[in-house]
């Protein structure tokens, strides 16, 4: 009697790694940057906090849907310039009475305080691309009233950005989108009434985790920033600001932490 044999199981070809393609970028088709004067934003919200020191009240009455009225008092000591190291504080207490008009195309402020100082913004959009901005301060002190008045423009993958302020000053600023996550921008300035002018430049690397950026320019300044996303919640940041003709050097580090009604804030320099 012959002998059954099993079939033997076919062995499988060996499977052949997986191959990452590699991400097709559109450069046609690149993200439009934030604008130029913005591009520490992230940084700047976490070390440089809006912070006073005494004590405030604000209460703001709205009239309508496009028009309110605001007040505010304050009570606490005020720096004033001074030639030594230390800082020179003068207590005071003032009184703002403020009013705003806020329109999808139009928004107006205005805040006036006790002292005699008017301050007054403005910000229009002339057309889908084109905004306008403006912000004067007018005071008693001689030399102290200015005024400023900025022209942005917003392309499909780049900004740019024109301003005109007293004293004869003038700028410019652009910046251009060259890859997804890199934007490569310089600005120019030249300011009439102290013979002055500068140049400068500035990239921006971000991504959904971490944003990255640096600044050079002709007065000295040398600006790295870096703010890494820890979770939805956390993130860390710190900055390097380097003077290369005084020599001065500022360096911080520190991270937020949001809660759900308040956001912690935690800084050392």
């Amino acid at each position: 009697m012959a002998t059954l044999v099993p079939p033997t199981a076919a062995t499988p070809p060996a499977s052949k790694p997986a191959v990452i393609q590699p991400e097709k970028v559109d450069y046609l088709n690149l993200p439009c940057p934030i604008p130029y004067e913005e591009i520490h934003r992230e940084a700047l919200m976490s070390l440089k906090p809006e912070l006073f020191e005494g004590m405030r009240f604000d209460f703001t009455k709205g009239l309508n849907q496009r028009f309110s009225l605001s007040h505010s008092v304050f009570m606490g000591p005020t720096e004033i310039p001074s030639q030594s190291s230390e800082a020179i504080k003068i207590p005071t207490a003032h009184y703002e009475f403020g009013a705003n008009f806020i329109d999808p195309q139009l928004m107006l402020f205005g805040r006036i305080m006790t002292d005699g100082r008017l301050n007054a913004r403005v910000k229009c959009d002339l057309s889908e691309n084109l905004t306008l901005k403006a912000n004067a301060q007018l005071t008693n002190e001689p030399h102290m009233s200015h005024g400023m008045v900025n022209f942005d423009y917003k392309g499909t993958d780049y900004r740019s950005q024109f301003q005109l302020g007293n004293g004869a000053l003038f700028g410019a600023s652009y910046i251009q989108s060259v890859t997804p996550h890199l934007s490569l921008g310089g600005e120019v300035f030249w300011a009439g009434q102290h013979r002055k002018s500068g140049i400068g430049y500035a990239a921006r690397y971000n991504t959904d985790k971490m944003v990255a950026t640096g600044q050079v320019a002709s007065t000295g300044m040398v600006a790295l920033s870096y703010v890494q996303k820890v979770s939805e919640k956390v993130s860390l940041a710190s900055d390097f600001m380097y003077n290369y003709m005084s020599r001065d050097v500022t360096a911080s580090f520190g991270y937020d932490y949001i809660l759900r009604q308040v956001t912690a804030i935690i800084s050392i320099v």
